[in-house]
């Protein structure tokens, strides 16, 4: 995978656990912030840090935010921070920002000033959780609209030591297996021949209503 920079501004919860993993996936993250206590706990695990206003458009063009590919607008509960921030990152020419939104409304007042995307840290972890407590066997999905979505599932015990031609997803519960997790290990548009083991995980696609049929089984 291609190393990226990204530079992160706001370092709450979201932020800093958003530039910490870029950090640790190896690519170069500059974190942002106006706290200097919150610098200060990420001091070692980002590629570098600094304080600054992110309103102030002089203080970005000082520290080179023009260098970064994508730029993370995760401020917390100050929406007019946030959407003038996004503003003055997309007027510097940044290719992709992605803001942290609030509620509808500010999603859609950061869309029309020119977000790449939005994104909803608590309204999708909530998703997430209680999508799991729901249906346990599924380890993460990602909706695509409000009837698709693509869902990681532990593969059934009656479909242990059988392989994808044979449990034939697609005829039987109208789903595309996309991929097949084992440990660490992703095999991507797998051999009909693959034989699923006990602890292999299914990436699979299609309707909700389907999934949750598929969810069904033990």
């Amino acid at each position: 995978m291609q190393e990226k920079n990204y530079a992160v501004v706001g370092l709450g919860r979201f932020g800093s656990s958003v530039a910490t993993t870029l950090y640790r996936e190896g690519n170069e993250v500059l974190a942002i912030d106006i706290h200097e206590s919150l610098i200060e706990e990420l001091v070692d695990q980002v590629s570098h840090t600094v304080i600054a206003d992110s309103t102030d458009e002089e203080a970005l063009k000082a520290i080179g935010i023009r260098n970064f590919d994508t730029v993370i607008v995760a401020i917390g509960d100050d929406i007019q921070a946030s959407i003038l921030t996004v503003l003055i990152l997309k007027e510097l020419g940044i290719n992709q920002v992605v803001a942290k939104a609030l509620n509808k409304r500010h999603a859609q007042v950061l869309y029309k000033i020119g977000a790449d995307m939005v994104v909803f840290p608590e309204r999708d972890m909530g998703e997430r959780i209680a999508h799991h407590l729901m249906s346990p066997n599924v380890l993460n999905f990602l909706k695509l609209d409000h009837d698709y979505s693509v869902e990681e599932i532990k593969v059934p015990r009656c479909m242990v030591n059988l392989n994808l031609r044979e449990i034939d997803l697609r005829v039987k519960y109208n789903l595309n297996v996309i991929a097949i997790r084992t440990g660490e290990e992703i095999d991507i548009s797998p051999n009909p021949a693959k034989v699923l083991g006990a602890g292999d995980v299914l990436v699979v696609v299609g309707a909700n209503r389907d999934l949750d049929k598929f969810t069904d089984l033990t």
